[in-house]
């Protein structure tokens, strides 16, 4: 009897306890449906990566580092074979010595030896200058007489007249040969010997690009060409990537940014390192281009959602933090 009442008494309190379960999880069910979690945000370590190429091309001759190197600036990361650029080094230089030694020559003028062959050209012709003008006074006394003809009187006087012509022309030669070349002579060979040392200057920092140098610290991410393979000027031979220059990058919807500022510190987990609680801080913000955007619907608020790229750096060093790693900040 006294089992029998006992069942009787429980069932009102087993329905009642069902019941409030059966509520309770029905309010659960209904604030999480009302509540729904917010999704986090997912980024995606970057780095400073730079594309490092040739300025001639050539042959690879060389290859000095390999993929995974760490490399410091202005280390040699391959060196080239370019031939062609070496033989004209060798042209231009040439061309350079000529060109001083022209430059040389109309700077210093004439030579001794030819200063003296004018000189004594010059007093040739003199001497036979007077020697044709006192044939000439003795000549025009004896015709004034009628003692000669006109005949030799004519001859005399242009004997004279030429030994004049001659005179003057042996003393502009000496002159020319004491005074040298002229200012113009002397501006076009400098002229000249500049341009030329110019172009030895051009070739011969064309040569030195036959080794490959690294414009920053930082690692060998990718080589993209083989020794003996031609590289070409200017296409990518070796990217390289600065690991102290990192960062996250988010691509966050419009609706979900109202925390998002500039400044803001994001406090996140790297699953690829385990670590938690790696505060980042914005930096940059910018919306994405119109192929992010999310188009409004029936069942959206009825305006076009835009997606802003989120740029956030590590607010103190993350070690063996490296691109690509995932980086996942909870709301």
């Amino acid at each position: 009897m006294t089992d029998g009442k006992n069942k009787k008494l429980n069932k009102p309190i087993m329905i009642t306890g069902a019941v409030f379960a059966c509520a309770l999880v029905l309010g659960i069910g209904f604030w999480m449906g009302t509540h729904p979690q917010e999704e986090p945000y997912y980024g995606v370590v970057q780095a400073k990566t730079v594309d490092v190429a040739a300025k001639v091309t050539g042959r690879v001759e060389k290859l000095i580092v390999h993929e995974g190197d760490t490399v410091s600036v202005g280390q040699v990361l391959m060196t080239l074979d370019i031939p062609e650029v070496e033989a004209k080094l060798k042209e231009v230089q040439a061309l350079k010595s000529a060109a001083k030694a022209k430059a040389s020559l109309v700077d210093e003028g004439a030579r001794p030896q030819e200063i003296r062959a004018a000189k004594a050209q010059m007093l040739r012709a003199q001497a036979g200058q007077e020697l044709a003008q006192k044939t000439y006074k003795r000549v025009y006394s004896l015709y004034k007489e009628g003692l000669i003809s006109k005949q030799k009187h004519d001859e005399a006087l242009a004997q004279k007249k030429s030994a004049d012509e001659l005179l003057a022309a042996a003393r502009e030669q000496y002159d020319i040969a004491m005074t040298g070349a002229r200012t113009q002579e002397k501006e076009a060979a400098a002229a000249l010997s500049e341009q030329a040392t110019g172009g030895v200057e051009q070739v011969a920092s064309l040569v030195k690009e036959k080794n490959v140098e690294s414009p920053i610290a930082g690692e060998v991410s990718r080589l993209f060409i083989e020794a003996g393979e031609i590289a070409a000027a200017g296409l990518p031979l070796a990217s390289l990537v600065d690991l102290s220059d990192q960062w996250v990058v988010f691509n966050i919807r419009e609706d979900d940014m109202p925390q998002i500022v500039k400044g803001a510190v994001l406090n996140a987990e790297i699953p690829a390192l385990g670590a938690k609680n790696v505060q980042f801080k914005v930096y940059f913000i910018n919306p994405r281009a119109d192929y992010a955007t999310w188009r409004a619907t029936r069942q959206s608020s009825g305006y076009d959602l835009k997606t802003f790229e989120v740029r956030a750096r590590p607010v103190q060093a993350v070690n063996n933090l490296r691109p690509g790693m995932s980086v996942i900040v909870n709301r």
